[in-house]
């Protein structure tokens, strides 16, 4: 598997370096908001503890199993199915700010990189990294300025909202010709697969408008919705992990 992605790596390079400079401007965005958020909240914290970083390996692990368990919608054709693996990374984006969240979907797609490799010469990868940001990077941006239960349901929604039209306009001008150029079919044979699921697609627009934009809302605000009901609960809990060493071995505590 290993040997396949270095493989696709040397074959997509131009790809691979446009994949690298979105990671590093969503890696800019978060450590800058962080700062800032510093500022005006007058706090100084690290940006990287040995409780962040366990956390972040954690959630990571989580969201690639996620990953794994997809849903077929009755209203789509198959190739959109919806997942949950965005949800660790929003609830640690909450507890932890939006660079967090950032280094759990970056660590997410490294992991399912390196287990399954790419079918789909990075595109997919890049997408569901894009798709991912742009629920948890608005979410915890706003959310880490102002920290109510309100801020949180208004910065989900934003979240939520934001990979709704994103996602959307990805679908219509990026995703759909590359996929079509990736396996040689005519974007045409999109549209079709997806008229058969759901009559009401007729044409691109339609095919993102009844198919992409309903499911990426139900995605977004099943993660919001699970995040602002429980990330009070389990950030006390991530907060008060504390290390203990003792020669060769680490001790995980809770205080």
């Amino acid at each position: 598997m290993t040997n396949g992605l270095f493989t696709s790596i040397a074959d997509n390079a131009a790809y691979v370096a446009g994949f690298v400079i979105i990671i590093a401007i969503a890696f800019f965005i978060s450590i800058s908001c962080e700062k800032l958020s510093q500022m005006i909240n007058k706090k100084s914290e690290p940006m990287f503890t040995t409780r962040k970083m366990v956390v972040i390996g954690t959630f990571s692990a989580i969201s690639v199993i996620l990953m794994m368990f997809e849903i077929a919608l009755p209203f789509a054709p198959s190739f959109y199915k919806l997942d949950l693996s965005d949800l660790p990374a929003l609830i640690g984006a909450f507890a932890f700010g939006p660079m967090a969240g950032v280094m759990i979907e970056f660590i997410k797609i490294l992991l399912e990189l390196v287990i399954r490799g790419t079918q789909t010469a990075f595109v997919g990868e890049l997408a569901n990294f894009v798709i991912g940001c742009c629920l948890i990077l608005p979410s915890s941006i706003i959310y880490t300025f102002k920290k109510t239960r309100t801020m949180a349901l208004i910065s989900c929604l934003i979240g939520t909202l934001t990979i709704t039209i994103v996602g959307s306009l990805m679908n219509a001008f990026y995703l759909l010709p590359a996929y079509g150029a990736l396996y040689g079919m005519p974007v045409d044979a999109f549209v079709q697969m997806g008229h058969e699921a759901n009559a009401n697609v007729t044409s691109v627009w339609s095919l993102v408008f009844y198919c992409v934009v309903p499911l990426n809302l139900i995605k977004g605000g099943i993660d919001s919705i699970i995040t602002v009901l429980i990330y009070k609960r389990i950030s006390v809990v991530l907060k008060n992990i504390s290390f203990e060493y003792s020669g060769s071995k680490t001790k995980v505590k809770t205080r």
